[in-house]
């Protein structure tokens, strides 16, 4: 049978992750390519203490369908974690469970868009959300980095051309990719130019915790006072992505509509991921689970700028972030990256091609993708040398 496709898949590709993890079932391969949270970061025991418990004490409450807009007692635990530091949820807001932040895109683009309909993205950003926004039939309009900081006027125009956008898509802290924070003055004159051209942020913010250097910024949620920002917490990068728990906090008028979206899409959130989480946000130290997890990347990341530092040719510039996960590295213009990702595989060590992260995979990137999060101590310092080398003689 020859099937006819939608027009608005023919636009989305797979993703260029997806494909170079399906080279890692070669065992010797160091990958740098994935975004998981290291195996010594998962909270197992609580996991397994508070899953028994709940199995235990009320099985059926676990094991029945739920609410579509989550659990009450996870979205009373989840609130009061996420707002803990003041000012995320304001007067009017409501909170949704989602089953992971990747349906917080999903379900905005569904309900704010129409195909065709324009949405403004950082350029380089994260390819999930893109191919997102791209399954929805919507048209991505990209704003350049700038001397690390989105171009403020090329985000300015990008808000002010026609037609106008439904809303533009933000990770301010340690962006994926690049692993870049925008700072509090740039924030501030986003937020501004959201107010003057009434266009919605969507913020995502899944790293938000993964702070180790420097002092947090308040997000653009927190910043808002007109009610511009659909905020995304995500429970992956702390907890366990398996678990696929999310929440997105915006207007209620706004939330409302995600919630009838949501139930056309998967009813609910996993009712056991969700009861679990809640009973860890009840019982467990964060504070000192979060110090735990902060140490590991920080250890992690300054290890494999360490070694960059010794091995990399002094013509490759790369991103020295405060928290999350990854590391943008910059080749000289000379270099033709896909080749030089090609070789690196050969040589068993995987990245992910900058280009994979543009509105248009097409363009010319010199810059590919690093991980620190996800490998070893050994395998950072194994894999950093043998890229070192290549950045010498490509």
């Amino acid at each position: 049978m020859k099937y006819q496709f939608s027009r608005k898949m023919q636009n989305v590709k797979a993703s260029a992750i997806r494909e170079i993890f399906k080279a890692l079932a070669d065992k010797e391969i160091i990958s740098f390519a994935g975004g998981n949270p290291a195996a010594d970061a998962f909270p197992v025991d609580e996991i397994i203490k508070a899953s028994e418990e709940l199995l235990e004490d009320n099985p059926i409450s676990v094991l029945q369908y739920g609410l579509t807009e989550g659990d009450p007692f996870f979205l009373k635990k989840a609130a009061a974690f996420i707002n803990r530091k003041g000012g995320i949820i304001k007067e009017g807001d409501q909170i949704i469970t989602t089953t992971g932040s990747q349906q917080i895109m999903d379900l905005a683009s569904k309900v704010l868009c129409n195909e065709g309909d324009v949405v403004v993205v950082e350029e380089p950003s994260f390819l999930g959300s893109l191919n997102s926004f791209k399954e929805n039939g919507c048209q991505l309009r990209g704003v350049p980095y700038k001397d690390g900081e989105i171009d403020l006027a090329a985000l300015e125009l990008a808000l002010s051309s026609q037609p106008k956008p439904k809303f533009m898509y933000l990770i301010p802290n340690f962006q994926n990719p690049m692993g870049t924070t925008m700072s509090l003055d740039t924030r501030k004159k986003v937020l501004a130019l959201a107010k003057q051209y009434e266009v919605l942020i969507l913020e995502d913010d899944p790293y938000g915790e993964l702070r180790f250097e420097g002092e947090d910024i308040p997000s653009l949620k927190q910043l808002d006072e007109d009610g511009l920002v659909l905020y995304g917490a995500s429970f992956s990068k702390i907890m366990a992505p398996g678990m696929r728990v999310a929440c997105a906090i915006a207007n209620h008028e706004l939330i409302e509509k995600m919630v009838v979206a949501k139930q056309g899409a998967d009813v609910h959130t996993n009712l056991w991921a969700q009861k679990v989480i809640a009973r860890l946000l009840d019982s467990m130290d964060m504070d000192a689970h979060l110090e735990k997890l902060r140490k590991i990347y920080k250890e992690k990341c300054e290890l494999m700028l360490n070694e960059m530092e010794k091995h990399f040719s002094d013509q490759v510039t790369y991103t020295s972030p405060e928290g999350g996960m990854f590391i943008w590295v910059h080749l000289p213009s000379h270099v033709d990256t896909d080749a030089f990702v090609k070789e690196a595989l050969k040589r068993k060590v995987a990245v992910v091609p900058g280009a994979a992260f543009l509105t248009d995979d097409s363009q010319e990137c010199h810059a590919f993708r690093m991980n620190f999060s996800t490998p070893s101590r050994e395998d950072i310092i194994k894999g950093v040398k043998i890229l070192g080398d290549m950045t010498q003689t490509f």
